[in-house]
């Protein structure tokens, strides 16, 4: 007989099921803490700070794999937030976004979790140069480009996917996420914003839809401005209802244009700059 599960799994459970979600304290967390439950998601919060107002939830590194697996266990699906989310030392990124991811996909195996929702990056692919007006946009199914080594290890984390469907058949929908803002807070996120309320939606959909191997999908509303192509989201029944242009009066009140370099810079922007000054281009298109 199964046993009863005690009172905080029980609160964990929802409609549609358990997800456990890391980096559940984060600014992206924060939002889907706020809007999965509605959408019967019951949320098993892990992050490696206390998260606000969830005194259940698990407070631990990704290293630590024994908490890692607890938090696991009977979940239907994880949401991977956790990570660090811009640049820094290589070493310090490698061990909290790809050995960390590493440590969350073992738990996952041992665990028999089926499906993973992980963040990946739009700097997966930040070399890619942004397409003039009515040019096709950025697809997912090029190769990876990355602007930085924040943006590399998104690649590594999108391959480690790959690796864990095709060796054990664990499914992962990898989000590139673009700039995910209450409100789009520059001209370049007039063209890369998902909202709130759209990033609810999106994870809703990865963590629904039939089937998924491990898809790649571009992670942005429904942006007038738009430079990232959306058809693979929306295959898997993702519908976003906003558009950063509702806000772009206020964004470009001070004249700015709808980049903030003219001509077509990379995706990447300037968060590139972090290197410094702004890089050369690669010649490759």
């Amino acid at each position: 007989m199964t046993p009863e599960p005690d009172a905080a799994t029980r609160a964990t459970e929802g409609a549609r099921g358990t997800v456990l979600l890391t980096g559940a304290a984060g600014r992206l967390g924060t939002a889907l803490r706020a809007g999965l439950p509605a959408l019967g998601w019951g949320l098993r919060c892990l992050d490696r700070v206390a998260v606000p107002g969830d005194p259940g939830a698990v407070v631990a590194e990704l290293d630590d794999e024994a908490a890692l697996r607890e938090a696991a266990r009977g979940a239907d699906a994880v949401v991977h937030l956790a990570g660090h989310p811009g640049e820094r030392d290589f070493p310090e990124l490698v061990r909290n976004n790809i050995l960390g991811s590493y440590h969350l996909y073992e738990a996952v195996r041992r665990e028999g979790v089926p499906r993973v929702v992980a963040a990946s990056s739009n700097h997966a692919v930040g070399f890619a140069r942004c397409p003039d007006t009515g040019q096709p946009p950025i697809p997912v199914d090029g190769p990876h480009r990355p602007d930085t080594f924040y943006g590399l290890t998104k690649c590594v984390g999108e391959d480690l996917a790959e690796l864990y469907w095709a060796r054990t058949g664990i499914e992962t929908v990898s989000l590139r996420i673009g700039g995910c803002y209450e409100r789009p807070r520059n001209a370049r996120e007039l063209s890369i914003w998902l909202s709130h309320g759209d990033l609810v939606r999106l994870v809703h959909a990865a963590l629904t839809a039939p089937r998924v191997g491990h898809t790649v999908v571009n992670g942005v509303s429904d942006n007038t401005r738009g430079v990232l192509d959306l058809s693979a989201a929306r295959r898997l029944g993702y519908r976003p209802l906003d558009d950063a242009e509702d806000h772009a009066a206020a964004v470009l009140a001070d004249g700015a244009p709808g980049w903030a370099r003219p001509g077509t810079p990379p995706l990447g922007g300037d968060f590139m700059s972090m290197w410094g000054e702004w890089p050369p281009l690669p010649d490759r298109g």
